[in-house]
């Protein structure tokens, strides 16, 4: 009798544990929807040089006097498939202002050919960087793709978000950076 009830205690317990998980994750932000910690912000932005797909090179430090956003990218991650549409949101809304952000694609471990075949279906007319051997990567640190990060005119990391965005949500933080760097 004491081994039922032990048991009957033990599953009750598993049950609330299980059922608290997952109120948690019903209810949670998704990641994407906020910047992260780096020692890179307020920070000069790694060098980065490096080919495109489709061909020339790309050197983030001729950017200098423009918004820059990189978002870290593979053909296969279904977080970046996801986001794909939001992304060509933003592009699109960024060309039509003036001196809106350029957005920059950095290929995180992906083939020339997958990555084209992706932006040819999907949309999607900006620069496609190649990270060939992780260097872009290491240098800003990224965890995991997808992740963006917003380089201000002067080459300053401003912000770093990991997981997916949003049009609007990057659209809003980029509004609020311009504001903060007019105000100092």
């Amino acid at each position: 009798m004491h081994k039922s009830r032990l048991a009957r205690n033990v599953a009750i317990a598993t049950g609330v544990v299980v059922l608290a998980f997952f109120l948690l994750l019903v209810t949670a932000k998704p990641r994407g929807e906020r910047g992260i910690s780096t020692p890179l912000l307020g920070n000069p932005a790694p060098a980065v040089s490096s080919p495109l797909v489709g061909g020339g090179t790309f050197d983030l430090a001729r950017r200098k006097g423009s918004w820059v956003v990189l978002n870290f990218f593979n053909s296969t991650c279904v977080p970046c498939r996801a986001e794909h549409p939001q992304l060509v949101a933003f592009y699109k809304a960024q060309s039509s202002q003036e001196n809106g952000a350029e957005l920059v694609t950095v290929v995180n471990d992906d083939s020339d050919d997958a990555v084209k075949a992706f932006f040819q279906k999907n949309g999607g007319d900006w620069p496609k960087v190649k990270d060939p051997d992780g260097a872009i990567a290491v240098a800003f640190g990224v965890a995991k793709v997808p992740e963006s990060w917003v380089i201000d005119p002067s080459g300053f990391v401003r912000l770093r978000i990991a997981g997916e965005v949003t049009n609007d949500f990057l659209s809003a933080k980029l509004a609020e950076l311009r504001r903060e760097l007019a105000g100092s």
